[in-house]
């Protein structure tokens, strides 16, 4: 029993440690129309992330056979990203010797118990990237991504670059 609550914990953290990529776009949106962009803007809180996050979508973009263009573009671009604190407290019970808790407080053999709590702040970013219609001004395509941040910038980089990655992974999108 103890080794399956064991395993449990160990993949619930490893599902939460990867990229959270969600998509979604206009399904009725010709994306086979659009073949240049540009951008509208990278609104980030770190200055040198704006290039990084430019980067990261123009590779993909470009590798999907769109050409980046400085205005007037068939679509326009824009990313927005964010930082933020997740905290998680953990709560540790010990001391009495074979106690418990019952209905009024702890009792146990060796005396009454204590309890120690943790807080753990764990850093998240989270990225949206927007691609309007260049005409319209109305939004066909939507990407938002989140993960853990470390306390390395190149890591974070290859997270960001992953992520980007994933979320145009089915792009452009098929009418289906």
């Amino acid at each position: 029993m103890k080794k399956s609550w064991v395993v449990g914990l160990g993949l619930l953290t490893a599902v939460s440690l990867f990229a959270k990529v969600v998509v979604d776009y206009d399904h009725h949106a010709n994306f086979g129309k659009y073949h240049t962009y540009s951008w509208i803007g990278v609104n980030v809180q770190e200055p040198l992330w704006k290039d990084r996050v430019t980067s990261a979508v123009d590779n993909q973009l470009m590798a999907k056979g769109w050409q980046r263009v400085p205005s007037g573009g068939d679509a326009t671009v824009s990313a927005f990203g964010s930082t933020r604190v997740e905290q998680t407290y953990d709560t540790w019970y010990g001391g009495g010797w074979g106690g418990g808790w019952y209905h009024r407080g702890w009792w146990g053999v060796g005396g009454p118990g204590f309890a120690t709590t943790t807080v753990d702040r764990t850093p998240i970013g989270t990225l949206h990237i927007d691609i309007f219609d260049g005409q319209t001004r109305q939004i066909i395509w939507h990407g938002d991504m989140s993960d853990t941040l470390s306390g390395k910038p190149e890591k974070n980089e290859q997270k960001l670059d992953k992520a980007v990655a994933e979320a145009f992974k089915k792009f452009p999108p098929e009418k289906g």
